[in-house]
Protein backbone atom coordinates (compact mmCIF):
# COMPACT_ATOMS: atom_id res chain seq x y z
CA UNK A 1 0.00 0.00 0.00
CA UNK A 2 1.33 3.42 -0.94
CA UNK A 3 2.06 5.54 2.12
CA UNK A 4 3.70 8.52 0.43
CA UNK A 5 3.28 10.38 -2.85
CA UNK A 6 6.31 12.29 -4.10
CA UNK A 7 5.02 15.11 -6.29
CA UNK A 8 7.29 16.83 -8.81
CA UNK A 9 6.27 19.72 -11.10
CA UNK A 10 8.60 20.04 -14.08
CA UNK A 11 9.24 22.01 -17.23
CA UNK A 12 12.41 21.83 -19.35
CA UNK A 13 14.37 20.07 -16.62
CA UNK A 14 16.34 17.66 -18.82
CA UNK A 15 19.57 18.69 -17.08
CA UNK A 16 18.17 17.95 -13.62
CA UNK A 17 15.29 15.50 -13.60
CA UNK A 18 17.43 12.36 -13.96
CA UNK A 19 19.62 13.32 -11.00
CA UNK A 20 16.52 14.16 -8.97
CA UNK A 21 14.77 10.86 -9.74
CA UNK A 22 17.93 8.81 -9.18
CA UNK A 23 18.17 10.28 -5.69
CA UNK A 24 14.48 9.65 -5.03
CA UNK A 25 14.63 6.01 -6.09
CA UNK A 26 17.81 5.52 -4.05
CA UNK A 27 16.01 6.19 -0.78
CA UNK A 28 16.81 3.46 1.75
CA UNK A 29 13.86 4.08 4.05
CA UNK A 30 10.51 5.81 4.14
CA UNK A 31 8.10 3.00 3.26
CA UNK A 32 6.25 2.41 0.01
CA UNK A 33 5.92 5.48 -2.19
CA UNK A 34 4.78 6.57 -5.61
CA UNK A 35 6.24 9.33 -7.76
CA UNK A 36 4.04 11.65 -9.80
CA UNK A 37 5.44 14.16 -12.28
CA UNK A 38 3.33 16.89 -13.87
CA UNK A 39 5.07 18.36 -16.88
CA UNK A 40 3.93 21.74 -18.17
CA UNK A 41 5.06 21.72 -21.79
CA UNK A 42 8.71 20.65 -21.81
CA UNK A 43 10.45 20.87 -25.17
CA UNK A 44 13.91 19.64 -24.14
CA UNK A 45 13.34 15.91 -23.64
CA UNK A 46 12.34 16.05 -19.99
CA UNK A 47 9.39 13.72 -20.51
CA UNK A 48 11.55 11.19 -22.39
CA UNK A 49 13.87 11.00 -19.39
CA UNK A 50 10.95 10.68 -16.95
CA UNK A 51 9.50 7.85 -19.04
CA UNK A 52 12.55 5.75 -18.12
CA UNK A 53 11.51 5.64 -14.47
CA UNK A 54 8.54 3.99 -12.69
CA UNK A 55 6.72 7.31 -12.51
CA UNK A 56 3.15 8.43 -13.18
CA UNK A 57 3.55 11.20 -15.74
CA UNK A 58 0.86 13.77 -16.52
CA UNK A 59 1.08 16.59 -19.03
CA UNK A 60 -0.54 20.00 -18.90
CA UNK A 61 -0.15 22.88 -21.39
CA UNK A 62 2.35 25.60 -20.43
CA UNK A 63 -0.36 28.20 -19.97
CA UNK A 64 -2.12 25.96 -17.43
CA UNK A 65 0.81 26.02 -15.01
CA UNK A 66 0.14 27.97 -11.82
CA UNK A 67 2.18 27.54 -8.64
CA UNK A 68 -0.83 26.95 -6.39
CA UNK A 69 -3.25 25.28 -8.81
CA UNK A 70 -0.66 22.88 -10.18
CA UNK A 71 0.36 21.80 -6.69
CA UNK A 72 -3.28 21.27 -5.80
CA UNK A 73 -3.63 19.22 -8.99
CA UNK A 74 -0.62 17.08 -8.03
CA UNK A 75 -2.16 16.45 -4.62
CA UNK A 76 -5.46 15.44 -6.19
CA UNK A 77 -3.64 12.71 -8.14
CA UNK A 78 -1.92 11.31 -5.05
CA UNK A 79 -2.79 8.02 -3.36
CA UNK A 80 -0.55 8.43 -0.31
CA UNK A 81 -1.30 9.71 3.18
CA UNK A 82 1.67 12.09 2.90
CA UNK A 83 2.30 14.52 0.06
CA UNK A 84 5.99 15.15 -0.52
CA UNK A 85 6.70 18.11 -2.79
CA UNK A 86 10.07 18.18 -4.51
CA UNK A 87 11.39 20.48 -7.23
CA UNK A 88 12.82 18.80 -10.30
CA UNK A 89 16.07 20.72 -9.76
CA UNK A 90 16.34 19.76 -6.07
CA UNK A 91 18.44 16.70 -5.30
CA UNK A 92 17.98 14.77 -2.01
CA UNK A 93 21.33 14.83 -0.24
CA UNK A 94 21.13 11.40 1.41
CA UNK A 95 19.39 8.04 1.17
CA UNK A 96 17.52 8.91 4.38
CA UNK A 97 16.05 12.19 3.14
CA UNK A 98 12.51 10.81 2.88
CA UNK A 99 12.64 9.08 6.25
CA UNK A 100 13.85 12.27 7.96
CA UNK A 101 10.91 14.19 6.47
CA UNK A 102 8.26 11.61 7.35
CA UNK A 103 9.52 10.75 10.85
CA UNK A 104 8.13 14.04 12.14
CA UNK A 105 4.57 12.86 11.45
CA UNK A 106 4.82 10.51 14.44
CA UNK A 107 3.57 13.61 16.27
CA UNK A 108 -0.13 13.82 15.30
CA UNK A 109 -0.13 17.59 15.78
CA UNK A 110 2.35 18.10 12.91
CA UNK A 111 0.63 19.10 9.70
CA UNK A 112 3.66 19.79 7.51
CA UNK A 113 7.43 19.42 7.44
CA UNK A 114 10.03 21.10 5.28
CA UNK A 115 13.70 20.39 4.87
CA UNK A 116 17.01 22.09 4.41
CA UNK A 117 18.36 23.64 1.19
CA UNK A 118 22.09 23.18 0.62
CA UNK A 119 23.95 25.26 -1.98
CA UNK A 120 24.95 23.60 -5.22
CA UNK A 121 28.47 24.06 -6.64
CA UNK A 122 28.74 27.49 -8.25
CA UNK A 123 26.25 29.08 -5.87
CA UNK A 124 27.19 32.73 -5.32
CA UNK A 125 27.83 34.47 -1.98
CA UNK A 126 24.34 36.01 -1.77
CA UNK A 127 22.62 32.63 -2.11
CA UNK A 128 25.05 30.83 0.20
CA UNK A 129 24.51 33.44 2.90
CA UNK A 130 20.71 33.31 2.59
CA UNK A 131 20.61 29.50 2.67
CA UNK A 132 22.91 29.30 5.70
CA UNK A 133 20.66 31.70 7.62
CA UNK A 134 17.18 30.55 6.55
CA UNK A 135 18.04 26.83 6.51
CA UNK A 136 20.31 26.33 9.48
CA UNK A 137 21.36 23.35 11.61
CA UNK A 138 18.67 23.73 14.27
CA UNK A 139 15.38 21.87 14.09
CA UNK A 140 12.42 24.21 14.56
CA UNK A 141 8.89 23.33 15.66
CA UNK A 142 6.48 26.09 14.72
CA UNK A 143 3.38 26.63 16.81
CA UNK A 144 1.35 29.63 17.92
CA UNK A 145 3.32 30.15 21.13
CA UNK A 146 6.50 30.76 19.11
CA UNK A 147 5.08 33.17 16.54
CA UNK A 148 6.59 36.30 18.05
CA UNK A 149 9.93 34.62 18.73
CA UNK A 150 10.31 33.30 15.17
CA UNK A 151 9.25 36.53 13.47
CA UNK A 152 9.22 36.37 9.66
CA UNK A 153 10.36 32.72 9.75
CA UNK A 154 7.14 31.64 11.46
CA UNK A 155 5.19 31.30 8.22
CA UNK A 156 8.12 30.14 6.12
CA UNK A 157 7.63 26.86 4.25
CA UNK A 158 9.23 25.78 0.98
CA UNK A 159 7.59 23.26 -1.33
CA UNK A 160 10.96 22.81 -3.02
CA UNK A 161 11.39 20.19 -0.28
CA UNK A 162 8.39 19.59 1.95
CA UNK A 163 5.80 17.09 3.15
CA UNK A 164 2.16 17.73 4.06
CA UNK A 165 -0.42 15.34 5.49
CA UNK A 166 -2.99 14.74 2.78
CA UNK A 167 -5.89 15.32 5.15
CA UNK A 168 -4.34 18.66 6.14
CA UNK A 169 -4.06 19.62 2.47
CA UNK A 170 -7.69 18.58 1.98
CA UNK A 171 -8.68 20.92 4.82
CA UNK A 172 -6.54 23.87 3.68
CA UNK A 173 -5.31 23.59 0.10
CA UNK A 174 -2.90 25.91 -1.60
CA UNK A 175 -4.54 29.33 -1.96
CA UNK A 176 -5.27 29.56 -5.67
CA UNK A 177 -5.42 33.35 -5.67
CA UNK A 178 -1.65 33.43 -5.12
CA UNK A 179 0.57 33.39 -8.22
CA UNK A 180 3.65 32.97 -6.02
CA UNK A 181 4.50 32.07 -2.41
CA UNK A 182 1.71 29.53 -2.42
CA UNK A 183 3.79 27.63 0.16
CA UNK A 184 3.70 30.58 2.57
CA UNK A 185 -0.04 30.83 1.91
CA UNK A 186 -0.71 27.21 2.85
CA UNK A 187 1.67 27.50 5.82
CA UNK A 188 -0.45 30.33 7.18
CA UNK A 189 -3.61 28.28 6.75
CA UNK A 190 -2.03 25.25 8.45
CA UNK A 191 -0.64 27.19 11.43
CA UNK A 192 -3.75 29.33 11.87
CA UNK A 193 -5.80 26.12 11.99
CA UNK A 194 -3.73 24.90 14.95
CA UNK A 195 -1.38 22.43 13.27
CA UNK A 196 2.37 22.53 13.81
CA UNK A 197 4.99 22.89 11.07
CA UNK A 198 8.47 21.41 11.54
CA UNK A 199 11.71 22.52 9.93
CA UNK A 200 13.83 19.35 9.68
CA UNK A 201 17.47 20.16 8.76
CA UNK A 202 18.38 16.46 8.36
CA UNK A 203 16.01 16.22 5.35
CA UNK A 204 18.33 18.14 3.06
CA UNK A 205 18.38 18.71 -0.68
CA UNK A 206 20.86 20.48 -2.92
CA UNK A 207 19.07 23.43 -4.45
CA UNK A 208 19.96 27.01 -5.27
CA UNK A 209 19.64 29.42 -8.16
CA UNK A 210 21.80 32.50 -8.59
CA UNK A 211 19.93 35.73 -9.32
CA UNK A 212 20.91 39.08 -10.77
CA UNK A 213 20.36 42.29 -8.81
CA UNK A 214 17.37 43.04 -11.05
CA UNK A 215 15.97 39.56 -10.52
CA UNK A 216 16.36 39.84 -6.75
CA UNK A 217 14.67 43.25 -6.74
CA UNK A 218 11.65 41.84 -8.57
CA UNK A 219 11.58 38.68 -6.45
CA UNK A 220 11.58 40.64 -3.20
CA UNK A 221 9.10 43.17 -4.52
CA UNK A 222 6.69 40.27 -4.97
CA UNK A 223 7.60 39.00 -1.48
CA UNK A 224 6.62 42.35 0.00
CA UNK A 225 3.34 42.41 -1.92
CA UNK A 226 2.30 38.86 -1.01
CA UNK A 227 3.26 39.12 2.65
CA UNK A 228 1.24 42.34 2.84
CA UNK A 229 -1.76 40.65 1.19
CA UNK A 230 -1.50 37.74 3.62
CA UNK A 231 -1.36 40.20 6.52
CA UNK A 232 1.79 38.70 8.00
CA UNK A 233 3.93 41.85 8.08
CA UNK A 234 3.50 42.38 11.81
CA UNK A 235 6.05 44.10 14.04
CA UNK A 236 7.94 40.93 14.94
CA UNK A 237 8.23 39.91 11.27
CA UNK A 238 9.54 43.32 10.24
CA UNK A 239 12.05 43.63 13.07
CA UNK A 240 13.35 40.07 12.73
CA UNK A 241 13.90 40.46 8.98
CA UNK A 242 15.72 43.76 9.50
CA UNK A 243 17.99 42.25 12.14
CA UNK A 244 18.85 39.23 10.05
CA UNK A 245 19.39 41.31 6.94
CA UNK A 246 21.90 43.50 8.77
CA UNK A 247 23.69 40.46 10.19
CA UNK A 248 24.00 38.95 6.73
CA UNK A 249 25.49 42.14 5.31
CA UNK A 250 28.02 42.37 8.17
CA UNK A 251 28.96 38.72 7.75
CA UNK A 252 29.55 39.17 4.03
CA UNK A 253 31.68 42.27 4.52
CA UNK A 254 33.99 40.30 6.82
CA UNK A 255 33.88 36.98 4.96
CA UNK A 256 37.47 35.88 4.66
CA UNK A 257 36.79 33.09 2.16
CA UNK A 258 35.38 35.39 -0.55
CA UNK A 259 37.03 37.99 -2.75
CA UNK A 260 36.40 41.68 -2.25
CA UNK A 261 34.53 41.88 -5.54
CA UNK A 262 32.28 38.96 -4.57
CA UNK A 263 31.46 40.68 -1.27
CA UNK A 264 30.74 43.98 -3.03
CA UNK A 265 28.43 42.31 -5.57
CA UNK A 266 26.60 40.50 -2.77
CA UNK A 267 26.03 43.75 -0.87
CA UNK A 268 24.59 45.29 -4.07
CA UNK A 269 22.30 42.24 -4.25
CA UNK A 270 21.19 42.88 -0.67
CA UNK A 271 20.45 46.53 -1.43
CA UNK A 272 18.31 45.45 -4.39
CA UNK A 273 16.41 42.99 -2.18
CA UNK A 274 15.77 45.59 0.50
CA UNK A 275 14.54 48.16 -2.01
CA UNK A 276 12.24 45.62 -3.63
CA UNK A 277 10.87 44.45 -0.31
CA UNK A 278 10.10 47.96 0.95
CA UNK A 279 8.43 48.96 -2.31
CA UNK A 280 6.41 45.76 -2.33
CA UNK A 281 5.19 46.33 1.20
CA UNK A 282 4.04 49.81 0.17
CA UNK A 283 2.81 48.97 -3.33
CA UNK A 284 -0.50 50.71 -2.69
CA UNK A 285 1.40 54.02 -3.00
CA UNK A 286 2.83 53.18 -6.42
CA UNK A 287 1.23 53.76 -9.83
CA UNK A 288 0.00 50.64 -11.59
CA UNK A 289 2.49 50.99 -14.45
CA UNK A 290 5.42 50.83 -12.03
CA UNK A 291 3.98 47.86 -10.14
CA UNK A 292 3.64 45.97 -13.40
CA UNK A 293 7.29 46.67 -14.21
CA UNK A 294 8.51 45.68 -10.75
CA UNK A 295 6.67 42.36 -10.39
CA UNK A 296 8.50 39.22 -11.51
CA UNK A 297 5.33 37.16 -11.88
CA UNK A 298 2.93 39.80 -13.21
CA UNK A 299 0.96 40.19 -10.00
CA UNK A 300 -0.80 43.29 -11.35
CA UNK A 301 -1.87 42.11 -14.81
Amino acid sequence: MVQTSILIPAKNEALNIGTCLNAVFSQATGGAFEVIVVDSGSTDGTTDIVAGYPVRLYRIPPEAFHHARTRNYLASLAQGRYLVYLNADAFPASQDWLQFLLSNFSDPSVGAVYGRHLPKPGCNLERRAVLSRVYGDEKIIKEASRKRELGYRYYHLSTVNAAIRKDVWQATGFPQELKIYEDVGIAKRILDAGWRIVYEPAAAVYHADNHSSKGLFKRYFDTGVIYQRLNIWDKSARSSMSREGWRLVCRKLTAGNSSGSARAISVVHDAAKYAGLMLGRNERLLPLALKRRFSAVRLFD
